[in-house]
């Protein structure tokens, strides 16, 4: 096995094994692994988009099989994260994605810090029905754009505003699989799709993990969770915020 291929199966895994335990940052991660083994930066969105039509597709079925699916959540995230998600690869040329990006980190940086507040304090968890919609749409659509953000900005929020932890990851997690077919076919209609080595890799890593990723979302303790959520949503917007003003 070519040890580019391996590499690409490596960072697969990894990435979805954190988005599956915790609704969030496939994109984030598997786009900084990717970039940090020389991947140019012009083909990362579009690979890891089309990868996360398998990968989520998994993950998808995974939290569905666990029992971790809310289906009003679901139907009130699913056409306008659609939406958002081909609006935004489809325009992807025309508009510049840094531009927006110290605005998205600072509101992640945000909600990161509330996320923990909330593992230490004792909040009744309450059905979220309301704003939805334009939710999903702003979380899809600058997931297209910037390469990833769809969990941070969509489940961090939802669990913000006191969605159970469980539901809301399995939901969050099974709308991403409509939300990435929907941005790779933007993409393809847009710029096409190349280097399916790296599409591959990443895929059959992701698929690996998936169950995987469900299993940990289901049996480990939410608070904890709830924790390391924060801390990644915390430190994927620093890391953001010293890269664009560094």
């Amino acid at each position: 096995m070519d040890h580019d291929f391996l590499t690409y199966i490596i960072i697969g895994f990894i990435a979805q094994l954190i988005d599956g335990a915790l609704g969030m940052a496939y994109g984030i991660s598997a786009s900084s692994l990717l970039l940090g083994v020389g991947i140019p930066p012009a083909v990362v969105s579009s690979t890891v988009h089309a990868a996360e039509c398998f990968t989520t597709g998994a993950s998808a079925l995974s939290h569905r099989a666990f029992g971790n699916v809310n289906k009003v959540l679901f139907l009130g995230l699913l056409i306008p994260g659609v939406i958002g998600a081909f609006l935004g690869a489809y325009i992807l040329t025309a508009i510049d994605g840094d531009m927006i990006k110290p605005y998205i980190a600072g509101y992640l940086l945000i909600m990161g810090f509330v996320l923990i507040l909330k593992a230490y304090h004792s909040f009744p968890p309450r059905a979220v029905t309301t704003h939805l919609k334009p939710l999903a749409f702003f979380g899809a659509f600058i997931d297209a754009i910037g390469g990833g953000g769809w969990g941070p900005i969509v489940g961090s929020t939802l669990l913000a505003r006191g969605s159970p932890f469980r539901e809301t990851v399995g939901t969050v997690n099974t709308v991403e699989f409509f939300v990435t077919l929907s941005a790779s076919l933007g993409f393809l209609i847009g710029i096409g799709l190349t280097h399916w080595n790296v599409i591959l890799g990443l895929a059959l890593g992701g698929v690996v993990a998936a169950p995987i990723g469900a299993w940990v979302c289901k049996r480990v303790p939410h608070r904890p969770l709830m924790v390391l959520v924060g801390l990644v949503v915390i430190g994927l917007s620093l890391r953001t915020l010293i890269n664009i003003f560094a």
